[in-house]
């Protein structure tokens, strides 16, 4: 059992909260046992799994989590990347709230075949936020690396201006169903870019603009369901 705060595992646990650290090793970390139960179910390449009392001292183990006193088991694993693809997808671009990654991740598992697929200025997918709020889909469904403009798809970009609703836009399979950043939005090259834009329709009274993950999980619905009713 590892009963020194010097061990090499703890120390690399430690580092990897560090985004460079992550991107230089091609490692991360997961912590809990819903996570790390998760990533065994999909087969994801594992360094190694601690856990409290019996691989490891449970307060060494609680000094290198980031969730605090309590930790039971932490898994290193080896980041997965997939290539774009898929009847329906998301591109996100800006996206740099690691817990809407992370929560975008679970909304394109559960309504999409293809990827998550991420541009540029987007948070950390491996990060211990997005790896936490994806809760687990990161290793079912890895995430994808691209420009938009190498997707061969039908780009269409969610656009709080735009003078289209949703629901009334033509769809062509595949498609990439594009967001942009918590204020931002999509870039105006981007949005160009897209072989459609369309808007969420709300209320009058309702804020300016749906939180990115909120967007995601109604466009990807939406569409999801008019390209079955196609089917």
């Amino acid at each position: 059992m590892i009963s020194s705060p010097h061990n090499e595992k703890l120390k690399l646990i430690r580092k990897l909260q560090a985004r460079k650290h992550r991107e230089r090793s091609g490692l991360f970390a997961a912590e809990g046992e819903d996570l790390v139960e998760a990533a065994e179910r999909a087969g994801a390449a594992v360094e190694f799994v601690l856990v409290a009392g019996q691989d490891v001292e449970p307060e060494l183990l609680d000094a290198v989590s980031e969730l605090g006193s309590g930790t039971r088991v932490i898994g290193v694993y080896r980041q997965s990347w997939s290539p774009p693809g898929g009847d329906l997808s998301v591109y996100l671009e800006g996206v740099r709230d690691p817990g809407n990654v992370g929560t975008i991740f679970r909304t394109v598992h559960a309504l999409a075949d293809g990827p998550l697929v991420l541009g540029p200025g987007c948070a950390d997918p491996y990060s211990p936020r997005a790896v936490r709020a994806s809760m687990g889909s990161v290793f079912a469904r890895p995430p994808a690396r691209a420009a938009l403009a190498e997707l061969e798809a039908f780009k269409l970009a969610l656009d709080g201006s735009a003078g289209a609703v949703l629901g009334e836009v033509d769809l062509r399979t595949p498609l990439v169903l594009c967001l942009g950043g918590e204020r931002e939005g999509l870039p105006a090259d981007v949005i160009a870019g897209a072989d459609a834009a369309a808007r969420i329709p709300m209320r009058s009274d309702a804020p300016d603009s749906l939180n990115v993950a909120s967007a995601a999980a109604v466009g990807l619905y939406e569409v999801a369901n008019r390209m079955a009713d196609r089917a």
